[in-house]
């Protein structure tokens, strides 16, 4: 988990108002993992993240964000990209120093 003891606590400290720490629904290590929704008004939403090989040693982090209903507006679809962006691929990243 993200905020555990020991390790480092990048996404709580980026999250907003309206988010919430995801919790792992499942794990294929080191391969997928499933989180539910970093937001409460979107309950029944997951973020699925897949490791996948990528060319000359290096791997690929690709994040799905998966919803039983019909997808919100364009703007707010827009928004919630960019938050699982800004947590995953820019606050992951810098808490490493890179």
């Amino acid at each position: 988990m993200p905020d555990e003891r020991g390790t480092r606590a990048w996404l709580a400290d980026g999250l907003r108002s309206d988010e919430v720490v995801p919790t792992v629904l499942e794990a294929d290590e080191p391969h997928r993992v499933l989180w539910s929704t970093l937001w409460p008004h979107r309950p029944e939403d997951v973020i699925e993240l897949l490791v996948e090989p990528a060319a000359r040693d290096t791997t690929r982090l690709r994040s799905t964000h998966l919803t039983p209903h019909d997808l919100p507006p364009d703007a707010k679809v827009g928004h919630l990209r960019e938050r699982v962006n800004q947590l995953l691929f820019a606050d992951l990243r810098f808490s490493y120093g890179q």
